[in-house]
């Protein structure tokens, strides 16, 4: 069963959400701490799935956080969407580090999708960005969702609160996209 934050919690995190945006830096600084207990649990769940990552839970949140603060004109609208947000910055953290180990090898990371279509099967991690890539173009939506469920392990609740639909539409969504990933997945297109 999924949890959700006490009202108390999200209304002050929301808090310092607003402070960031209008230039309170040490808001920032408080948000983030506050926050560190979710996304360690974030970073520690994309690690197992990556077997042999040379990176440790705080690399991985230290470069999403430092990527998160370099961005420009970001304007975080509350809690979901800066774990949303972070989510998606560990996923291109993983990948850029997959790609820089294994620059000059034809050795791909293998990572476990969870689709719970055919079982747990492993996938090679550039095929899994190169399927979400084809997603997106087809349907944004659905690759976010992906984003934030599997990369982010967003509730059904958080992704609904962030993309302004219901949990009914998100869980539909969310089933589609794993059955169009492990369609992607099972047959890749060559030279991609």
């Amino acid at each position: 069963m999924e949890t959700h934050p006490p009202a108390p919690f999200v209304s002050q995190t929301e808090d310092l959400i607003l402070a960031w945006r209008e230039g309170d830096l040490t808001a920032r600084d408080k948000l983030i701490v506050r926050l560190l207990p979710e996304l360690k649990q974030i970073a520690a769940a994309r690690l197992r799935r990556q077997h042999n990552s040379s990176l440790s839970t705080h690399e991985l949140i230290n470069e999403a956080v430092t990527r998160l603060l370099k961005a420009e004109n970001m304007q975080l609208a509350d809690r979901a969407h800066f774990v949303a947000l972070s989510s998606r910055l560990m996923r291109n953290v993983l990948i850029d580090h997959v790609r820089a180990a294994n620059a000059g090898r034809r050795k791909g990371e293998r990572v476990e999708l969870n689709t719970r279509i055919e079982g747990e099967v492993q996938f090679d991690l550039h095929e899994l960005d190169s399927a979400l890539i084809r997603l997106e173009a087809i349907e944004p939506a659905f690759a976010e969702i992906v984003e934030m469920r599997y990369f982010g392990g967003m509730s059904i609740g958080d992704i609904a609160h962030v993309m302004r639909c219901s949990e009914p539409t998100v869980k539909r969504r969310w089933q589609v996209a794993r059955a169009w990933l492990a369609d992607a997945l099972a047959n890749p297109v060559t030279g991609a």
